[in-house]
């Protein structure tokens, strides 16, 4: 063994410790990224409005957006958020089950999904601010069509994921399933649900952001409540701190949405860590 004597050991001084300040920010500034860039984005659009001098019904400064949203929320605006968040909610409930269970069959069966893709890309080629009027017409000006719109916007990216995530499944782990003896069930729950989870959760949030576009889509076409009710309505009588204060909202809602699908995945998926 090599000895060293004590003159050739060199003690590296202890580095000072950061001020709590700043040992707080290196820890949290990528969550202190979103609010400050809120911050400079409304500071921006407070000075452009001022810097020149647009009117109201052009470009409403954000104190006038604030103080639209105070009396809105004083008054119906919840009665149309709400009326928005049912015809998401329904919507996400009936194109998602849809999805589910058709990507699962298509991802088991090659020969039922060269029947059904060519149908299925068909339907999805034609652009849903096409297909909405008709399903106005069909279906009414009710609750009934802006579920119908907001479950077909949300149903082909679940599908497809779904798809991909049941095909994903180790084929030697399917294996040693039948090998086992493992009943369908049990290959659903304890292999392929498993397996295809990652892909389908990615779908499912694309799904619910465009479950929001899919339900103005059809406020637009034709309603009494909503937020895009509000945003036609304020269209129409010039009024556009109305319409920021419904673009702000729908923006809150698809973010709660996306949110929630990343606490489900957290939760789902911790296994995966």
């Amino acid at each position: 063994m090599f000895e060293v004597s004590k003159d050739e050991i060199r003690y590296r001084p202890r580095p000072s410790p950061l001020p709590a300040w700043r040992a707080w920010s290196s820890r949290y500034h990528t969550y202190l990224l979103a609010p400050l860039t809120l911050i400079g984005m409304v500071a921006l659009w407070a000075w452009l409005v001022e810097w020149r001098a647009y009117p109201p019904f052009i470009l409403p400064s954000p104190a006038l957006v604030w103080r639209k949203f105070l009396s809105m929320a004083a008054g119906s605006l919840w009665l149309h958020v709400g009326v928005t968040l049912m015809e998401i909610a329904l919507g996400l409930v009936i194109g998602l089950s849809a999805a589910f269970v058709l990507g699962y069959l298509l991802g088991k069966h090659r020969s039922l999904e060269r029947i059904a893709a060519p149908y299925i890309v068909a339907s999805q080629s034609i652009p849903v601010v096409a297909i909405a009027p008709l399903i106005v017409i069909w279906m009414g000006s009710g609750l009934v069509s802006k579920v119908a719109v907001t479950a077909l916007i949300t149903f082909f990216p679940t599908l497809v994921a779904t798809i991909v995530g049941v095909r994903s499944v180790d084929p030697d782990l399917r294996d040693l399933m039948r090998s086992l003896r493992a009943t369908r069930g049990q290959m659903f729950w304890k292999l392929e649900l498993p397996a295809a989870l990652p892909m389908i959760l990615g779908g499912l949030k694309l799904s619910a952001t465009l479950a929001v576009v899919g339900a103005v889509v059809g406020e637009f076409m034709g309603a009494t409540a909503g937020l895009g009710y509000l945003i036609n309505l304020g269209r129409g009588v010039l009024d556009t701190p109305m319409i920021f204060v419904a673009i702000f909202m729908l923006v809150l809602i698809a973010q709660a949405l996306y949110v929630a699908v990343l606490w489900l995945e957290a939760r789902l998926l911790h296994w995966q860590r």
